[in-house]
């Protein structure tokens, strides 16, 4: 024989409070000292004083002349076994955390965002995102916490895709030529 218990949940606050959203901090642009939007000098600075990565100065920092953007990539200590940050234009726009899963674990993570910022706006199995005008953060699998300025990020994939089809025009007008 199954017992089958309902519960009934009655709250006891009016119908019109209830339909408010609830009160969140803007979706973060910064972890630490280090910001979106801060030159690689500052982002040099900030990493070579922060105890939680193991930034070696010039020697994790790349030149990328495909779009003429820096790469900065370092190890961590603790909980942080990598981070990488993006730089178009001399500033900061991506900041990638992947996390030591021995330390820190993807719920863990998932909640204290949710607890902080509300539920995400995407939520599948391979990402949680969260996001407001200019800024994006996401938990992605494996454990990787990544902001990116979608400001900065927009464009860049505008002048992509414009470069892409100018290509293609070229492409097609020298095979039109035979």
């Amino acid at each position: 024989m199954f017992l089958f218990l309902l519960i009934f949940s009655v709250s006891l606050v009016p119908a019109e409070e209830t339909l408010e959203a609830e009160e969140f901090p803007p979706i973060p642009r910064q972890f630490r000292e280090l910001a979106l939007g801060m030159s690689l000098d500052d982002l040099r600075y900030s990493l070579s004083q922060d105890r939680l990565f193991n930034f070696r100065g010039d020697r994790d920092v790349s030149f990328l002349p495909v779009r003429q953007e820096t790469l900065v990539e370092t190890t961590g200590n603790s909980f942080i076994r990598r981070a990488h940050f993006q730089l178009a234009d001399g500033e900061v726009f991506i900041m990638s955390f992947t996390l030591d899963t021995r330390l820190i674990d993807h719920y863990s993570m998932f909640t204290t965002l949710v607890n902080r910022y509300g539920q995400p706006l995407i939520l599948n199995p391979s990402e949680s995102v969260w996001e407001d005008d200019y800024t994006r953060v996401s938990i992605e699998r494996p454990l990787t916490i990544k902001y990116i300025d979608r400001t900065v990020f927009g464009r860049l994939q505008e002048e992509s895709r414009t470069i892409q089809d100018r290509e293609t025009l070229l492409r097609e007008e020298f095979l039109a030529e035979f």
